[in-house]
Formats: C-alpha cells, structure tokens, sequence
C-alpha cells in the first residue's frame, strides 16, 4: 500500500530555507551573531549532513525504500535509527539550525517550530502506521525502545 503525502519532507525543507532567507533580509528583528561568529552555523549543518547521510546509507545497504509514502521492504534500527526514529527529520532541523546561526539574526528561528510541527502533523503519522501495517509487534516494540525525535 502507498500513501503518498501532499508535500514531501525536501519540499518542507526548501520552503522553510527560502523563509528563513526572506525573514532574515526583511526583517532581521535583531542580529545576535556577527561574522566571524555566524561560522559557527557549519556544526548543525554538517552533524545534519552526517546523520542524514548515514540514514540514506543505512535505507541503501538493506535495499529498502527512503521515499515517505513507500512501503518499507525491512526495519533500519541501528546507526542513527539507535537513537531517533526519525534521523532525517532531525537532520533537517539541524541543517535549519546551521542556517539560522549562519544567517545570525532572530528572524530565521521563528521557521524551526512549525517545520517541526508540519513534519510531526503531515508525515510522521503516515510513515509510523505503514511501519506498523508493514512490521506489526515488531515496529512497536522498536516505538517503546526508541524516541520519536530525541
């Protein structure tokens, strides 16, 4: 069974960056990083880039599918899935942290909350119950041992 979602997660993600952009040069509200401090937005970029990609490494070497609304060909449980039953999605908010000290003003930080709740309102749920159809006991059993986000 496929439940394909509306908007897929890049979609969200792109959206929220071009937000970030457009509330950052229109309204700045108050700078609190300045250069050379904003750098130190490349931390949550690249700890983003390395669970995301390890997650997608992870989806390749069981030779299942990493697209939302695809049924699921075996469970990943381990690397970043060890810690969070959602690795990409908080990759993702970690590329949108980065973005936001890089950018070095308030505004950008107000996009985090509802991307985050998007995510958790229009995707997740989808995704958790075809885990469930797909994987049954096992699927809840792995929900008890490991946190949605973090």
């Amino acid at each position: 069974m496929q439940r394909r979602p509306r908007v897929i997660p890049p979609v969200y993600l792109l959206a929220a960056i071009l937000v970030m952009l457009a509330l950052h040069f229109t309204v700045p509200i108050r700078q609190l990083l300045y250069w050379p401090m904003r750098w130190v937005g490349l931390v949550p970029i690249v700890g983003g880039v390395l669970i995301g990609g390890s997650s997608a490494v992870l989806f390749a070497r069981r030779k299942t599918t990493i697209r939302p609304g695809e049924v699921s060909s075996a469970l990943v449980a381990d690397g970043p899935f060890g810690f969070t039953r959602n690795p990409i999605y908080l990759a993702m908010v970690l590329l949108l942290a980065g973005a936001a000290l890089l950018l070095g003003s308030v505004s950008p930080w107000v996009v985090i909350p509802p991307f985050v709740w998007l995510i958790n309102r229009n995707i997740i749920p989808m995704e958790e119950a075809m885990l469930t159809d797909a994987f049954g006991d096992e699927y809840r059993q792995y929900q008890n041992r490991v946190r949605r986000w973090i």
